[in-house]
């Protein structure tokens, strides 16, 4: 979407604040996604409204400010701190007469550039065909010219808006089909570890809150972990072993954001499975994060769209170094480990975690009790 060869486009971000709650946040955040998708930031433009408007999302006023600081700036991109239909995105793009990308479009572009495995970059595809499905018209100077013919050319009369959609649907089609495919491979090695009584332990967690540099501390592995959102979206999974506990698998996965698309978490329901299928969900929290309590509430409210809100959790509070905490733990009711603090890049704490590890793990003859997930 972006030219990520030619020096890197420029961006202007817009925001708009309805009077929700994490406006400042949100905003951060998009700054930083705008980063990870290789756009360099120019300017902002922020305005208070009770409600989009339904033609420019903006209103004209404010979208007249953003094409002046379009021009000033000399950005290429106009980036929206929110989803837009696709008649407001054609309205804007025509209006500022440059390309606009909205929250949705921006994360699916980092996605696209992150996914490395054969299947993550099938999911990737999976939500831009679905997202793209909607906004067809954007682009495209021929979609009035009739297309006669029979066969892949269409029926006499179909136009080529007609054709690209169904070319788009043949697709969407047969990327499910090839995920179902993996799914079902790996729901037998799933099942196939449940026999031999292995522990599964998925890690999941905000984007950015330390997850693959955790999934590295304790698997001696060298997934690749960064400051940045997104840094790692494939699924990997390591065997180690803890002493009275024996061998567990652990699952690094996605990191989620405020506002996912929803076509993502759809995309990568077979991955986020894991989360859904683990005997106990290591929910790494950035303790250095002042929207900490809503970032877990994020991440909560997208396993409950997985089914994985009844799996266990075992909060880790990551980045004590970046707040001058000391290693601890807190038991619950039961006494058993409940939450952590740890920092997963200096190894401060990582030993209860296995401590954690060895103490729940249970026979396979008996359940294991839930941990509330409360901060």
């Amino acid at each position: 979407m972006f030219d990520r060869h030619g020096g890197g486009d420029a961006a202007v971000l817009v925001s708009l604040d309805f009077g929700g709650k994490g406006y400042e946040d949100s905003l951060t955040e998009l700054r930083h996604l705008t980063v990870s998708a290789g756009l360099e930031v120019r300017a902002v433009v922020e305005g208070k409204r009770a409600k989009p408007d339904a033609a420019l999302f903006v209103g004209s006023g404010k979208a007249e400010e953003v094409a002046a600081a379009l021009r000033e700036s000399e950005a290429q991109v106009a980036v929206f701190n929110h989803e837009l239909s696709p008649a407001q995105q054609r309205n804007l793009e025509k209006t500022l007469a440059c390309r606009v990308a909205d929250r949705t479009g921006l994360i699916l572009d980092i996605f696209a550039q992150r996914a490395k495995s054969h299947e993550g970059k099938l999911q990737v595809e999976l939500a831009q065909m679905e997202h793209l499905s909607t906004r067809l018209v954007r682009g495209w100077t021929h979609l009035e010219r009739q297309k006669g013919g029979i066969g892949v050319r269409g029926g006499p009369g179909e136009t080529q808006l007609e054709l690209d959609r169904r070319m788009i649907r043949n697709r969407v089609k047969m990327l499910r089909e090839k995920l179902a495919k993996l799914a079902q491979q790996r729901g037998m090695q799933r099942r196939a570890r449940k026999r031999s009584g292995v522990l599964s332990v998925s890690l999941v967690g905000y984007t950015n809150a330390g997850k693959s540099t955790l999934f590295n501390r304790l698997t001696q592995s060298g997934v690749y972990a960064a400051d940045q959102l997104f840094a790692t979206l494939d699924t990997t999974s390591r065997k180690l072993f803890i002493p009275e506990c024996g061998p567990v698998v652990v699952s690094d996965t996605v990191g989620f954001i405020r506002n996912l698309p929803h076509t993502l978490v759809e995309a990568f329901g077979a991955t986020l499975e894991e989360a859904a299928q683990a005997d106990l969900l290591l929910h790494v929290v950035d303790v250095a994060s002042p929207a900490r309590e809503e970032q877990i509430a994020e991440v909560n409210k997208v396993l409950a769209e997985i089914g994985a809100q009844d799996v266990p959790q075992l909060l880790v509070m990551n980045k004590i170094d970046a707040v001058s905490m000391t290693p601890g733990m807190e038991r619950d009711e039961y006494g058993k480990i409940a939450k952590v603090w740890v920092s997963a890049e200096q190894g401060a704490g990582i030993e209860l975690i296995r401590q954690a590890l060895s103490e729940l793990h249970q026979p396979h003859t008996e359940q294991m009790r839930p941990i509330p997930a409360t901060v």
